[in-house]
């Protein structure tokens, strides 16, 4: 017989868990591992709420396995190390991101693309490899691999630098891999969310051009005056984004709502890079022709490996990139997930773990 969450494990753990595909959050207790020989544990003190969450809250990509506990920009500081872990000790702050396991034996393993292992073990709603589900950060434990660990630098405030281990190495990494990286790149930046308002940080401390494209004109000023981009297109504006033609090198899509690729791949250059980081519960029409006539290059793009999440925190620390978040207590997550939908946010939701969640709440 099948054992309860909280009895599976041996340490204790709460948070908040959907039951169905309602998605609405409640108290959940459940279990956390023993730390093995090469964990580490930590106290959870703040997690960002991704819109992906949202996502799998609601079962839209088919894939949920319920009861979930979601939460995969999740900060904290160490209380436990096992035996043989040697990068970490107990006091230290870190993180996890969106993957916990993977084979580490396979090409994308060893290549430091854990991201891509066909056996990555996701965060939460997934299978563990003890064949145990896994539970994400809207608790107030964690235990994970010290593979899967980052760490936090001190000039990074946990509550704005924990979604950087989803919203930034989700921008960062196609930054770096398609060649978006070098001074003077000119880069389109669609939509100004949780995403896309951390992709003008990077992409400017890169040294690129930043041209952000969003359907909400109100946003103009707050792009260029205060996140330092350096033009603003309303995607619905015909003149405008006719103007705007061929003049990009690259475009980073952060959209995880459906909407038309055709005017937007025309801002792209001849052999220009078109990349996909959001992700749309149903598919995108792709124009061939839009491609054909430019040579030009529609791709994605996955998170990224461990090494290149640690680089990517190191390169905010230095350039003094965080997200901007409004941090709440862990009782407000419904209303959150509701103004989520209406884009109510700017641009990132926190729990505030370590003060609000509370196994009384």
């Amino acid at each position: 017989m099948a054992k309860s969450p909280a009895e599976e494990h041996p340490k204790k753990a709460f948070g908040w868990a959907a039951r169905d595909a309602s998605g609405v959050l409640s108290p959940f207790s459940f279990s956390r591992r023993e730390t093995g020989d090469s964990d580490v544990a930590f106290k959870v003190l703040y997690c960002g709420i991704c819109h992906s969450d949202l996502h799998m809250l609601k079962n839209e990509w088919g894939n949920t396995i319920y009861p979930i506990v979601p939460g995969h920009e999740i900060a904290g500081e160490v209380t436990e190390v096992g035996s043989k872990v040697k990068n970490f000790k107990v006091g230290d702050r870190v993180g996890v991101g969106c993957m916990v396991g993977s084979c580490r034996s396979c090409d994308s393993c060893s290549n430091d693309l854990e991201n891509y292992c066909p056996k990555m073990i996701l965060t939460y709603s997934a299978k563990d490899s003890d064949g145990t589900i896994t539970y994400g950060g809207y608790s107030d434990c964690m235990v994970a691999n010290e593979h899967f660990i980052v760490r936090i630098p001190d000039s990074i405030p946990l509550h704005a630098g924990a979604p950087l281990l989803c919203a930034g190495i989700t921008v960062y990494s196609p930054l770096r891999y398609y060649g978006l990286d070098k001074p003077g790149i000119t880069i389109g930046v669609v939509g100004l969310g949780g995403l896309g308002h951390v992709a003008v940080k990077f992409a400017k401390a890169l040294g690129a051009k930043v041209t952000v494209i969003s359907t909400s004109p109100n946003k103009k000023q707050e792009a260029i005056e205060r996140l330092g981009a350096d033009s603003f297109l309303v995607s619905r504006d015909q003149e405008q984004m006719q103007a705007a033609k061929g003049t990009l090198d690259g475009i980073i899509d952060t959209v995880s709502a459906s909407h038309p690729l055709l005017p937007l791949l025309s801002l792209v250059k001849t052999h220009g890079k078109f990349v996909l980081v959001g992700a749309p519960e149903k598919p995108l029409e792709v124009p061939a022709f839009a491609l054909i006539g430019g040579r030009k290059t529609l791709s994605g793009s996955c998170i990224g490996g461990i090494k290149e999440t640690q680089e990517m925190i190191d390169f905010a620390a230095k350039h003094n990139i965080t997200a901007d978040v409004e941090v709440i207590p862990i009782a407000d997550v419904n209303t959150a997930m509701e103004r989520m939908i209406k884009q109510d946010v700017k641009y990132r939701f926190v729990i505030d773990i370590g003060n609000t969640m509370k196994p009384s709440t």
